[in-house]
C-alpha cells in the first residue's frame, strides 16, 4: 500500500511524489512472487533468453504461488523476438472429450457448482506442454536446467509470505473439502504462518519426472497415469486419452495501432486483445484525455467504451477453431466510429440500451501474469491460470499440484452469468475439445517499431480493462510505468450494470459519475499488473503494490 498511497492522493487532487520503477540496463523480470522473480533473473544471468526465464518462472510459481501458479492449468505466452518476429502460444485448457453442453445444469436447468469446484470442474491442463513448446522453439537452455529452481523450491521448501499464509487460511473452506488439498496446503488445519517453511515433496517428485522425461511424463507417463486414475475414481472427466491428445496451438498475434503506437496482443480464444484494440479505437478521437487521469470525464468515456465492448464480447467471442469470430467487423473503423458516436458526453448509456453489433461477414479470479525482457531484446509476456483461486480446490493424489476449474470459463448456461458475473453467449457454449473463452491479455506496445511497453494482468474479466487503463495511463496521461500500474482502477463489463471503483477516487468525482447515471460500487482491488517500459536505454520494471510482486534486473 505504501507505493499506492501517493497515487491515491493524486487521484483525489492532492499533491504527491512520483513512485519510481525498478530500473536496469540489460534485463528485467517482473512477477507476482520474489522467488519466481529470482529464478528468472538467475536464468538470464546464466545466458538464458526471455523465453527460458519465462519457463523457469512458470514452474517456480507453480510451487510458490499455488493460488494461481500452476502445472494443472493453462495460459498464453506472447513472445516478441529481437529480430521483430512475434508469436502467440496458446496452452489454454481444453474441454475433455466427455464434456457436453448441459453438463453443469441440474434437472430443472439451473447451473450447479460443479463447474467451479471438484473434479468435474477441470479442463485438460496445458501449462507443461505449453512451456515445453516455448522452450524447444524459442528458448536456448536445457529443459532440465529451467525446472531446477522449481524442483529445489518444492523439495527443500521456501518461507511462506504473509500474503500466501493469509490466502491459504481464507481459502480453507474450499480446500478442506479434498483430503490431499487439506493435508498439503492447510496442514490438516495447522495453518501455515508467515516465515514457516513450506515443503512439497509430492510436487517435487512430479517436477523431477517432468524435468527428466519432458512433458511426455505429464501427458503420457506416470503423472498422466496417476492423474487419469484419480479422475476416474472421483467422477472427473479427464482421461488418459484426453491428456495424450492435448496439443499446443501457436497463433498469429492480433495487431493494431493507437496514436502512432503499434499494439501486439492476444487473438481468440482470448477476448482481451480484440477488446483492447476496439476500446482504444473508440477512445481515439474523443479528446477524453484532456480532462486528466482520474477525472469524471475520462472515467466516463473509458467506461462507455468498456460497456460497448463487453456487450460484443458476450455475443461474438469464443474459440475461433469452433465458431466464427467476426474480428474484422469488431475492429472495422466504421463500426468503431459508430460506437464512438453513440457515447453521450454527459450521460451514461444504460446497459439495457447497449446491444452487440450485427455483422454479416464472419471470419474465424485468480490468474497471474509475469513479464520478462532479456539483454538481447527478446520479450516474453505470460498470463496463466487455474481460473478461480486454487482452481477446483482439488490436489491430484500423489502428484502434489492443484487442478484448474477452467470449465466455468465456458458458458455453462449461455445467457446467464458465470462465477465472475459475466454473461456469455452461444459462441462460448461447452463442446468436447473446445477452448474456453479467456480474458487474458498479454500485450506489447511498440514505438517506431521498437518495444516501448510490455504488460499483462490477472483478474478474470477485469484483466481487459486493467491492461487498457495501464496502457492509456502511460500513452495518454504521461505517467511513468510505476505510477501507471499504481493508479486506482475501475471496471465495467456491461452486465451487471455497475461501475466498480478502487479506493482513490474523490467524493466529487464519484458524485459527478453518479450524476451522469452510473451505479458506483466500491471494490478493494482490481488486477495485478506486471509491466516493463523501455525508455532511453533503460528497462523500467513495475510490479503491482496491490500484491507481493517484485521486479529485479541487471
Amino acid at each position: 500500500m505504501g507505493r499506492l498511497l501517493p497515487l491515491l492522493l493524486m487521484a483525489a487532487g492532492m499533491p504527491a511524489w512520483t513512485a519510481q520503477p525498478v530500473r536496469a540496463r540489460h534485463a528485467m523480470v517482473v512477477t507476482r512472487e520474489r522467488h519466481a522473480t529470482q529464478a528468472g533473473v538467475a536464468v538470464l544471468r546464466a545466458g538464458g533468453n526471455a523465453v527460458d526465464a519465462a519457463v523457469a518462472v512458470g514452474f517456480a510459481l507453480a510451487v510458490t504461488h499455488p493460488t494461481a501458479g500452476n502445472i494443472g492449468g493453462g495460459g498464453f505466452m506472447l513472445v516478441r523476438l529481437a529480430d521483430g518476429r512475434t508469436a502467440f502460444i496458446d496452452f489454454r485448457e481444453r474441454a475433455p472429450k466427455a464434456a457436453s453442453r448441459n453438463m453443469y445444469l441440474d434437472s430443472s436447468g439451473k447451473p450447479t457448482e460443479d463447474s467451479t469446484i471438484g473434479y468435474r470442474a477441470s479442463g485438460v491442463p496445458g501449462t507443461v506442454r505449453g512451456l515445453e513448446y516455448a522452450s524447444q522453439k524459442y528458448g536456448k537452455k536445457p529443459w532440465e536446467e529451467m525446472l531446477r529452481p522449481a524442483m529445489e523450491l518444492a523439495s527443500k521448501g521456501f518461507p511462506v509470505s504473509y500474503g500466501t499464509a493469509q490466502s491459504l487460511r481464507s481459502s480453507a473452506r474450499g480446500l478442506s473439502r479434498f483430503p490431499e488439498s487439506k493435508r498439503i496446503f492447510l496442514r490438516d488445519g495447522k495453518y501455515y504462518e508467515a516465515g514457516e517453511t513450506f515443503v512439497q515433496p509430492e510436487l517435487g517428485r512430479t517436477l523431477e519426472r517432468i524435468a527428466r522425461l519432458g512433458a511426455k511424463d505429464f501427458y503420457e507417463g506416470e503423472t498422466a497415469r496417476l492423474l487419469a486414475q484419480d479422475m476416474a475414481e472421483h467422477g472427473g472427466l479427464i482421461t488418459a486419452a484426453d491428456l495424450k491428445s492435448y496439443t499446443v496451438k501457436e497463433r498469429r498475434p492480433l495487431t493494431g495501432s493507437y496514436r502512432g503506437y503499434s499494439i501486439v496482443t492476444a487473438p481468440p480464444p482470448s477476448s482481451g486483445g480484440v477488446g483492447i484494440l476496439q476500446m482504444l479505437g473508440v477512445l481515439e478521437g474523443t479528446g477524453y484525455e484532456k480532462a486528466g487521469a482520474g477525472s469524471a470525464t475520462a472515467v466516463h468515456y473509458m467506461t462507455e467504451a468498456m460497456r460497448r465492448y463487453f456487450a460484443d464480447r458476450a455475443e461474438h467471442l469464443g474459440d475461433a477453431d469452433f465458431v466464427k469470430v467476426p474480428l474484422s467487423g469488431l475492429l472495422d473503423p466504421n463500426y468503431i466510429l459508430k460506437l464512438r458516436k453513440s457515447i453521450e458526453a454527459e450521460r451514461a448509456t444504460p446497459s439495457s440500451q447497449v446491444h452487440a453489433g450485427v455483422f454479416t461477414g464472419h471470419e474465424s479470479a485468480k490468474t497471474t501474469h509475469y513479464t520478462i525482457a532479456d539483454a538481447e531484446g527478446n520479450i516474453a509476456a505470460v498470463t496463466y491460470t487455474l481460473n478461480g483461486g486454487y482452481g477446483s480446490k482439488v490436489t491430484s493424489a500423489g502428484l502434489g499440484f492443484l487442478l484448474n476449474n477452467e470449465m466455468d470459463d465456458f458458458a455453462p448456461k449461455p445467457g446467464e452469468a458465470n462465477m465472475y458475473g459475466l454473461i456469455q453467449g452461444e459462441a462460448n457454449a461447452i463442446q468436447p475439445g473446445k477452448t474456453p473463452l479467456s480474458s487474458m491479455t498479454p500485450a506489447i506496445v511498440l514505438r517506431d517499431g521498437k518495444p516501448y511497453l510490455a504488460l499483462g494482468s490477472p483478474g478474470g474479466p477485469t484483466i481487459i480493462n486493467t491492461v487498457l487503463e495501464v496502457i492509456v495511463n502511460v500513452l495518454d496521461f504521461g505517467m511513468n510505468v510505476q505510477d501507471a500500474v499504481n493508479w486506482p482502477r475501475f471496471h465495467h463489463q456491461w452486465m451487471p450494470d455497475e461501475l466498480r471503483l478502487e479506493p482513490g477516487y474523490s467524493p466529487d468525482t464519484i458524485a459527478l459519475l453518479e450524476k451522469r447515471g452510473y451505479t458506483v460500487k466500491p471494490v478493494n482491488a482490481q488486477g495485478e499488473v506486471a509491466a516493463i517500459r523501455f525508455i532511453n536505454g533503460w528497462l523500467e520494471g513495475a510490479p503491482d503494490p496491490r500484491t507481493e510482486g517484485t521486479a529485479e534486473g541487471y
